[in-house]
């Protein structure tokens, strides 16, 4: 099978393409545009292997797509590339319009005349994944949970974009047959991470002896899945998905922010203490709440255990263990992120 992943050298991007170069068979075709949050270096052990191939092209232009398509001739596409930060899209919301909404219409109606144009016997098998997010359906309470039929309510530019996205993903099946899957996923977590989002901003400040901000009260409830756990569910989803459905992708591990920084700390504690002894959670602060900031979200994820056998492998306490150490061993390269395209300012009060 060759397989385009777009946004592959992104967070969840590249740890589905190194999934894919070890874990199967597939040849992988990533197409990226390389903004400030992609990073080649996360795609090692891959570049020089011969079932991998990288195309450096934005997905909103839709000449370089049709030769992309018309080059490799792809089995499958997993769509995840996307501007993702929601502090960034409400400090300027255009970026999220162009790459999550029109570069997603370009990706369909290429994808569609490149299928429409196939034999019947490869048609068959092709297959379009959407990798959306949980933060589509809005903000939940302090109790339930979002199943795939749940409406959507997005609060930030950024999750309408994506909720925008879903819609156009289901309308090219709708009407013009594309055999199109969505998932949902939850928060992800790992190797990699761009330090703007709250985990790795949480390592990298306190091993800096920095403060620790949390919007509000740091009371806002997330659920929490280890990247690579994420990757197998997207291999899951699109070998044995049903054309048309979504699917939901968490591990049902729910903490609030606070608590989630504590058990960061706390593992920041064991591997890389303090130099005075004190622990690294006297560095969290409260900082004011990031506008819209949406409670709750936790997925309902008994549709992939039941009808796909899927079940996440990692539990939290070891995922975040795995994740404390390898940013304390990857120390130059978030460093040098820091002093390049991100230093570390909050977002999301500009407007």
């Amino acid at each position: 099978m060759k397989i385009l992943v777009t946004g592959g050298a992104g967070f969840v991007g590249s740890a589905l393409v190194r999934y894919l170069i070890r874990e199967t068979d597939s040849y992988v075709v990533n197409v990226d545009s390389l903004t400030y949050a992609a990073n080649l270096a996360a795609l090692e052990g891959t570049d020089d292997n011969p079932r991998y191939a990288f195309e450096h092209h934005d997905i909103t232009s839709g000449p370089h797509l049709a030769d992309i398509f018309l080059r490799h001739r792809p089995d499958a596409v997993i769509h995840l590339a996307a501007e993702s930060h929601v502090d960034r899209s409400i400090d300027g919301p255009r970026p999220f319009i162009d790459t999550n909404i029109v570069g997603t219409y370009m990706l369909l109606e290429t994808s569609y005349r490149y299928y429409a144009e196939l034999d019947c016997k490869i048609k068959k098998n092709f297959r379009f994944l959407h990798v959306s997010t949980d933060e589509v359906y809005g903000s939940l309470g302090k109790t339930g949970t979002f199943g795939e039929e749940s409406p959507y309510k997005p609060s930030s530019p950024y999750a309408a974009s994506k909720a925008s996205a879903d819609h156009l993903v289901s309308a090219w099946n709708k009407t013009y047959g594309l055999p199109t899957v969505i998932s949902t996923s939850t928060n992800n977590y790992g190797p990699w991470q761009f330090p703007e989002k709250l985990i790795p901003t949480v390592i990298v400040k306190a091993l800096d002896g920095l403060p620790v901000p949390l919007y509000g009260d740091g009371r806002n409830i997330r659920d929490w899945i280890y990247v690579e756990d994420h990757a197998s569910a997207l291999w899951r989803i699109l070998n044995v998905g049903n054309i048309g459905e979504r699917y939901n992708i968490g591990s049902r591990t729910e903490l609030s922010n606070l608590d989630i920084s504590k058990t960061i700390c706390a593992h920041l504690d064991k591997l890389s203490p303090r130099s005075d002894g004190l622990p690294h959670e006297q560095n969290i602060v409260f900082v004011s709440d990031r506008p819209g900031h949406d409670f709750r979200y936790a997925l309902k994820t008994d549709k992939l255990a039941s009808e796909l056998d899927w079940m996440p492998l990692c539990d939290l306490d070891s995922g975040i263990a795995r994740t404390v150490s390898w940013y304390i061993d990857k120390e130059d390269w978030w460093r040098s992120v820091l002093n390049g395209s991100y230093d570390g300012r909050r977002q999301g009060l500009d407007r």
